[in-house]
């Protein structure tokens, strides 16, 4: 029995461990149905792209208000997780507090540190659910955000909230219970957490071992569970947006990415020099993207590192003129259908050929056809996220293998594909509007 609780501790971690590597390994196969994609040039600039945007925040601060709340929910999840360290040794060592005898009185500054940190991360998620639920800020609604979405969200609240709650109520109690219990080490008093004493004074002892004990308890499966939920839920930028703004384009934000194939073939039309020009045509499975498989695994990593915040789609031109394009919801639409095949095949199912596919199932045309691909969405992403790439990438398939783009938009092409202007006149004319200037003059 006296080996019981640190037994416990042993099988909950290795369970948690072993569903956390599972879903893990099966995120990453889910971006690698994506196609390859080489992201590793430039560096130095990536590793500078990386600290700024996800370590630094840079691109929260547009708006300040919800970038001083995440900013204090981000730096409590970093800072307070490092007692995590502590709870994992006594779960371990089944002891109790094992830093404290070691660093004394920094011990006990550390801890306060700690609790101002769980507080700051309390009054966020307050006023987050404030603002989702209360103010309804627009940017939180939407068709794509009804029922999981919302509730998911309001969910990673309510949890943070509840697990700082923990966090007091076992230091509240375990200063009650020093003194008392030889087992249980003098820290001082922690600030934060002495408002709530009165609340458990008078309680016997055997009653305040018993809820510390439960509030340490289920901080650390909560902590777990939490680590495990996070996987499924649009908090899973919490991991990803580290590698997702690593791997993030560089490129000016108006450079469209051609394909190298078509690029090649009309390099040889006008008889220009073309790379790899002695190897034989390479064979093309698809122009453009109908289904995840045929977009790149960036842009799937970019899908399952989406926020749902809704700055995209708030910023978007086409969507503030009551088109029916939502960045934020091609993103979800994409990291759905990722999820749906390799679920499949994680099953031993159909996968990709299950009769469905990203486009027309997931994202209409109606919706591609709007964006203006004025670069707006990509620029208000905090993470780095690129929704223009996957609708370019649908547009290319509808256009090159469908023949289905607007009747308007194939007149354009001709035109430019004849007189290399969007104008049906001929080159030749082009400047004739200024040899009627002269005149005038």
């Amino acid at each position: 029995m006296q080996y019981l609780p640190q037994i416990a501790f042993l099988v909950i971690v290795a369970a948690a461990t072993y569903f956390l590597y599972r879903r893990i390994t099966q995120i990453r196969k889910n971006i690698f149905l994506g196609k390859a994609s080489n992201r590793t040039d430039r560096k130095s600039e990536r590793w500078k792209t990386m600290l700024l945007v996800a370590l630094g925040q840079k691109k929260m601060f547009k708006r300040i208000i919800p970038a001083f709340l995440h900013l204090l929910i981000y730096v409590g999840f970093l800072v307070i997780n490092l007692e995590v360290l502590e709870f994992l040794i006594d779960g371990f060592a089944g002891t109790h507090r094992i830093f404290a005898p070691v660093l004394g009185d920094f011990y006990t500054v550390l801890i306060n540190v700690f609790e101002f940190l769980t507080v700051g991360v309390l009054f966020s998620c307050i006023a987050f659910l404030i603002r989702r639920n209360v103010l309804k800020v627009k940017r939180f609604s939407g068709e794509e955000m009804r029922k999981w979405p919302t509730l998911d969200a309001n969910l990673i609240l309510i949890i943070e909230t509840v697990l700082m709650l923990a966090i007091l109520t076992m230091n509240a109690t375990d200063m009650l219970i020093q003194g008392q219990d030889e087992h249980y080490a003098q820290t001082g008093e922690f600030f934060f957490s002495s408002f709530l004493v009165p609340l458990f004074e008078g309680m016997s002892l055997s009653t305040l071992i018993f809820v510390e004990r439960f509030a340490w308890w289920f901080h650390i499966i909560g902590i777990l569970g939490f680590a495990i939920y996070v996987t499924y839920s649009k908090h899973l930028h919490i991991a990803l947006a580290f590698p997702n703004t690593w791997y993030s384009n560089l490129e000016s934000k108006g450079k469209i990415e051609n394909m190298p194939v078509v690029t090649n073939e009309v390099k040889m039309m006008l008889g220009m020099p073309t790379e790899g020009a002695g190897d034989p045509p390479a064979e093309v499975a698809r122009f453009g993207a109908k289904d995840v498989n045929d977009l790149s695994w960036v842009n799937i990593m970019n899908a399952y590192s989406c926020t749902e915040c809704g700055r995209c789609t708030s910023q978007c031109p086409a969507n503030i003129t009551g088109k029916k394009l939502s960045p934020r919801k091609v993103m979800m639409a994409t990291r759905d259908r990722a999820e749906e095949v390799g679920a499949s095949i994680a099953k031993g199912g159909k996968g990709l050929e299950d009769g469905k596919s990203l486009l027309g199932d997931f994202i209409t045309k109606e919706e591609i056809n709007a964006c203006t691909s004025c670069n707006a969405c990509v620029e208000a992403c905090p993470v780095n996220i690129d929704p223009l790439s996957i609708i370019l990438e649908m547009r290319r398939y509808v256009a090159m293998e469908e023949s289905g783009s607007p009747a308007s938009w194939n007149g354009m092409f001709q035109n430019i594909e004849t007189s290399f202007s969007p104008w049906k006149f001929a080159p030749t004319d082009r400047f004739k509007w200024a040899d009627d200037l002269k005149k005038d003059a």
